[in-house]
């Protein structure tokens, strides 16, 4: 929809609309929040809406009726301040009727959530002009949201959910947009960035850049995922990131010298129980006593997220090598909505009557905070999600990493390259993985002498992961910015 007419056909709405910079709370801010739809991006957008509203400040949350119901409850100091403002997503075709986020559809149809994603514009711009917010701080996919919030004189951020190493290793803005970036084949991805001066492992193994090569190509409506981020980087007044300056802090001058642009970390937000909403999760009693039965530190505890479709061949190789690998573990195996009887995958046969008493199969949600927090637990299998890797680090667990897509093995370069885990061993072309390098890589970090070094650095990383009063300094900054730098607006 054009700009003019979007802008205008909300200003025919009201015959007058408060431009204050002030609110009744004198000088509370008014803050929106507009995340993409998928529970990896709107649980950290979440805990900040918290940190925003706990100093007293008015936060809309804005997503979809059906995501909106599924976010963990609002503790009740918070419920006044924070406002959650359902849009309705438009009937796409190609997208399954009820999807309304990531964890809803399989991977060839999330192009079509992400043109449903874009029809929110119109809805969007009537709420931004009658609510006159401060700030809107945005996911990377609204492109079209930046001249919007500027027409309405609002200041807008990118709230990266992703650390800083992810963002910078894609490059200036210019190439983003017009294509004119100067790697152009997939082995181009497999190698640190010219533009990134410091040693570093972080790139891509070429069975990783698929994903980052598609990212290039355009949707249906001619549109591709990083032209959406390089012109959302042009048109943000400032970068806030879930990242802080105790870890790989080079990265944030990264992104300062690219963009030229207020680089703000908020700190690593490391969730609580109280916080994630698991604290009366009825699974937690029959979790816990599952774990209760083995050794102190002996159990791995594998997750891949609520994303990740492992193939027939990959959940085999995986499962055999816990079964390998001797070890007690304890796997979150949900089977990702969206899928049909077509995608269904199968564990081994007889594989969980040979690991009955070591292994459990846990195929419901499992309150992944307390898992990791028993005292059973010494290790994460993990996809290497962001979050999922605080979390783990939160509490000291080294890693045994197999990344797929995303950040997810950039994560992985670097946290091997800090020695709190390893990856396991996949073929360089087709990421393949075998039982006996899932078994190998397992026994490795949990027991082995030679793994002593990941578990002691893991445990180290607790000091700055696991450190919440820390973390938690990072928002008084982020909040003065937000004061200071808001858009005086004027009574129309």
């Amino acid at each position: 929809m054009n700009l003019s007419t979007t802008v205008g056909s909300c200003q025919s709405l009201t015959s007058t609309s408060n431009r204050s910079i002030m609110d009744s709370d004198g000088n509370k801010l008014h803050v929106v929040m507009f995340p993409w739809l998928g529970f990896g991006h709107m649980i950290p957008f979440l805990e900040l809406a918290k940190s925003i509203a706990v100093r007293g400040h008015k936060v809309s949350f804005i997503s979809t009726p059906r995501n909106i119901q599924r976010l963990p409850r609002l503790p009740p100091n918070l419920a006044t301040h924070i406002h959650f403002v359902p849009l309705t997503l438009p009937n796409v075709h190609g997208l399954p009727h009820n999807a309304e986020a990531t964890m809803d559809v399989r991977g060839d149809q999330i192009q079509y959530l992400k043109i449903a994603f874009d029809g929110l514009e119109t809805d969007l711009t009537r709420f931004l002009y009658n609510s006159s917010p401060d700030w809107i701080l945005h996911d990377f996919l609204p492109y079209w949201l930046l001249p919007i919030a500027a027409k309405l004189n609002i200041s807008c951020a990118f709230f990266s959910i992703i650390n800083a190493w992810f963002i910078g290793f894609f490059g200036p803005t210019s190439g983003l947009i017009d294509g004119s970036h100067p790697r152009t084949e997939p082995e181009h991805f497999t190698v640190p960035p010219e533009w990134v001066r410091f040693p570093t492992k972080v790139a891509y193994r070429l069975h990783e850049t698929p994903f980052i090569m598609g990212a290039f190509e355009p949707n249906e409506l001619g549109v591709s995922d990083m032209y959406r981020v390089g012109m959302t980087y042009a048109g943000i007044d400032a970068f806030f990131m879930r990242h802080c300056e105790e870890f790989e802090p080079e990265w944030l001058n990264v992104l300062r010298e690219l963009y030229g642009k207020p680089v703000i970390p908020v700190g690593l937000m490391p969730p609580t129980v109280q916080d994630s909403g698991e604290e009366r999760n009825e699974a937690w009693v029959s979790i816990s006593e599952l774990l209760g039965k083995q050794k102190k530190g002996s159990v791995v505890y594998v997750a891949l997220g609520s994303e990740v479709t492992l193939s027939q061949e990959q959940l085999t190789e995986l499962a055999l090598g816990l079964e390998q690998s001797g070890l007690p573990f304890f796997w979150a195996l949900r089977k990702p909505p969206g899928l049909d009887e077509s995608d269904s995958v199968e564990l081994p046969v007889g594989f969980e009557e040979r690991t009955r008493g070591r292994g459990v199969i846990w195929t419901g949600w499992a309150p992944q905070l307390r898992v990791l927090g028993h005292d059973s637990v010494g290790g994460f299998l993990t996809h290497c999600g962001w979050s999922s890797i605080i979390e783990g680090l939160k509490f000291g667990l080294p890693l045994i990493m197999l990344p797929f897509v995303v950040d997810q093995g950039l994560n992985a370069r670097v946290f091997e390259d800090k020695k709190v885990g390893i990856e396991i061993p996949r073929d360089e072309r087709d990421g393949s993985f075998t039982r006996n390098s899932v078994a190998e890589s397992v026994r490795l970090v949990m027991v082995d002498g030679e793994g002593t070094i990941y578990r002691d650095n893991a445990w180290e990383m607790k000091k700055i992961f696991g450190d919440k009063e820390g973390q938690d300094r990072y928002i008084e900054p982020f909040l003065e910015f937000l004061e200071k730098h808001r858009r005086v607006l004027e009574d129309s």
